[in-house]
Parts: structure tokens; C-alpha cells; sequence
């Protein structure tokens, strides 16, 4: 997602306050930890659904993860993920996130998509995508 695109949906404003151990040697955060934020803002989308997203025969898993680094993130720092609905598919559908200041929106840190699609976790085959996610999308 662009900086200047506007999303269909946002799903979760996810506020996050950077960690002194999210820091590499060169005193930012470190490009693996992105994708933890990002995790951060889903479990939180995850959490605002009904019960049954994931179950014992249903469950999502992260297929794609796309970012696209803007700007370095340093300690200490108050920043907001923001995840948009994307292309919903069968089974699958893709979230796009803007990593934000979070006092100064128009500071992008990082920004991209994912791809999450849920599986029968007994066979590993995909599986529809669960009703009240598919409406939670829209």
C-alpha cells in the first residue's frame, strides 16, 4: 500500500511503544522485529472477531509478508500500526499495514502487505475462509 492509496477498510489501529531490545547495532530497530509489530496488529484484529476465527479445524498461517522500509524507527519511539482489508480470495486474503508515528501520522516508517490463509491444521489443506471473517473484511 502506498502512502497515498486509500484503503478499503481499516481493520486495527494497533499501538505499539518500541522496546530497547527491538534495537540492532545501529541503534534502530531491527528489520526482523517489523514483523512482529505487524503480528501485534492482527492478534489485536484477531482478538475484535467472534469466536471461532481459529479453532481445531480452522487456523490461519502467514503465506506472504511484503515491507517496504521508510524510515529508520529509534528508541524510544510511540508508533501505530494500521492494517487494512485487501483481496479477499477463497481461503485467503491480503492485509495491508502502515507502520506510523504515532503523534505525527504523516511519519511512514514502513508500509506493505501479507498474505494469511486458513488451513485445516489437522490435514494442512486450505479451507474457505470463515464466514464472519470474510464479513469482517468488508
Amino acid at each position: 500500500m502506498s502512502a497515498d492509496a486509500t484503503p478499503a477498510k481499516r481493520l486495527v489501529r494497533a499501538p505499539v511503544s518500541v522496546r530497547w531490545g527491538d534495537m540492532d547495532a545501529y541503534n534502530h530497530v531491527n528489520n526482523s522485529v517489523y514483523a512482529t509489530y505487524v503480528e501485534e496488529a492482527r492478534l489485536q484484529w484477531f482478538r475484535s472477531l467472534d469466536p471461532g476465527w481459529m479453532n481445531t479445524d480452522a487456523a490461519p498461517i502467514l503465506a506472504a509478508l511484503n515491507t517496504n522500509f521508510r524510515k529508520p524507527i529509534e528508541w524510544p519511539a510511540e508508533i501505530v500500526v494500521e492494517l487494512y482489508a485487501g483481496r479477499a480470495g477463497r481461503s485467503s486474503f491480503t492485509a495491508s499495514f502502515r507502520i506510523i508515528d504515532r503523534d505525527h501520522a504523516e511519519v511512514v516508517y514502513a508500509e506493505g502487505d501479507s498474505v494469511l490463509v486458513w488451513i485445516n491444521p489437522n490435514t494442512g489443506k486450505s479451507i474457505e475462509l470463515p464466514a464472519h471473517v470474510r464479513a469482517a473484511l468488508v
